[in-house]
């Protein structure tokens, strides 16, 4: 990624938003009211989680909610999908805003009186389900914004599209799902998005801070599945195998080189991640096969490019030093593209996440390896995706449990200000376009 100037983004001029206080205030006059219910809409999600494109209660509540507020609403999309249709009193432009519903194969561990006690079976194992990423806060909150929206109804100068969406985390083996899925289907036509705005809840942030990233904000992520094919042996006489198990140590560590030696660091993180390996049943056989699972993230299309040629290569090649063969399946389930904020929405919008937020708690942030496929619809719309706290102010962020972990924890304290900022930015965004 080029180096982006930033200067005009941070000086971008507040005044440009006064003409509209008296809204803003409206707004979080009726965010603040509406506090206590997005939190009980949370919770009851969050102690009734659902995985990805099995996401049929969760998508019943929300399509309840925006058929109470009069838009037509559409369900089914995607799999479990729900997009609610708000046409304004007045001719205008046409915002999305998206959350994702799904849940994680996570066993929460914690004594919270809505924690989630589900279980079910993914990959053939048997599994908690736990909302341990915030997508329960991003349905909640996205449902406030509904119903402060709809009530505005005659004075909004556009049409407003809520996209409630499956499969953020990924999809059962041989499924499609998720925003791709989505985009496939049409959610961004009929009427067609001008812009797309989203959010993430963080739990290492702050409660009343916003941060953002113009340009590259999250990571392209390819999965890859690496198969070692040796030949197997007694554990006394190795001499006699072509040992997988050897191969598969020496290819973990050869990756390593990729970001400590052909990544320019100067201009972008990279990340090679191997998260599992299998092989072998005992432990005085040299198995014939091992198999690993890993991850890839990058944030420009060349570095993408790069980082598989060198994945095959050193994989590839390791193996044939030892007499093994290697085959390398890249992407093996999954791709998302580079979360990448829209530079000149960025620009245009930021007073508004500044007005809503104060100056001071509106923070640029530093490029996120994780991944997001809310990528996808960036890809045909400009999009801007930024990011709320949720960490319980005077924590220390290095220690506070992180997303996708038993212990994700969340103050809810912060949802009234996700509530004020999707509001903002789709009123702020339709009113200048006028």
């Amino acid at each position: 990624m080029k180096k982006i100037l930033l200067s005009g983004l941070l000086m971008a001029p507040l005044w440009l938003f006064a003409q509209n206080t008296a809204r803003q205030t409206a707004v979080a006059k009726q965010a603040d009211a509406l506090a206590e219910k997005v939190i009980k809409w949370r919770r009851d999600f969050h102690e009734h989680p659902e995985l990805g494109n099995n996401e049929v209660r969760t998508a019943g509540i929300i399509a309840k909610h925006l058929q109470s507020l009069g838009m037509e609403v559409k369900t089914g999309v995607a799999k479990t999908g729900v997009v609610g249709i708000l046409v304004g009193g007045k001719p205008g432009p046409v915002v999305a805003l998206r959350a994702d519903m799904d849940a994680l194969p996570v066993t929460e561990r914690n004594s919270l009186p809505f924690a989630s006690k589900v279980k079910t079976t993914y990959n053939d194992q048997e599994v908690g389900v736990m909302h341990a990423c915030g997508h329960d806060s991003h349905m909640a909150i996205l449902m406030g914004v509904a119903e402060i929206l709809a009530g505005m109804k005659k004075d909004i100068p556009g049409t407003v599209k809520f996209i409630f969406q499956p499969a953020e985390e990924g999809v059962p083996a041989g499924e499609e799902g998720g925003a791709q899925l989505m985009v496939k289907e049409g959610v961004l036509q009929n009427p067609k998005v001008d812009a797309i705005f989203g959010l993430h809840i963080n739990s290492q942030t702050p409660v009343g801070q916003l941060t953002y990233r113009p340009g590259g904000t999250m990571a392209a992520v390819n999965d890859m599945k690496i198969t070692i094919t040796g030949r197997q042996a007694h554990g006394a006489y190795p001499w006699s195998s072509i040992d997988p198990i050897v191969v598969a140590a020496q290819i973990v560590n050869n990756l390593q080189t990729i970001v400590s030696r052909n990544l320019n660091i100067t201009e972008n993180p990279g990340v090679v991640t191997i998260g599992a390996i299998h092989g072998g049943v005992r432990s005085n056989i040299i198995p014939e096969k091992v198999e690993m699972l890993g991850t890839v993230r990058n944030f420009t299309a060349a570095d993408e490019a790069m980082f598989i040629d060198r994945i095959k290569t050193i994989a590839i090649k390791t193996g044939e030093a030892a007499g093994a063969k290697v085959e390398v399946q890249i992407p093996y389930s999954n791709h998302y593209p580079v979360t990448f904020n829209d530079l000149a929405l960025t620009e245009k919008m930021l007073p508004s996440l500044q007005a809503t937020a104060g100056a001071d708690n509106v923070k640029l942030k530093a490029p996120v390896t994780g991944a997001e496929d809310f990528s996808f619809y960036q890809e045909k719309v400009p999009g801007l995706f930024f990011f709320l706290g949720g960490m319980p102010k005077g924590e220390d962020p290095l220690k506070a449990p992180s997303h996708h972990t038993p212990d994700f924890f969340i103050d809810e304290s912060g949802f009234a200000l996700g509530v004020k900022a999707l509001c903002n930015l789709t009123l702020d965004y339709l009113s200048m376009k006028k």
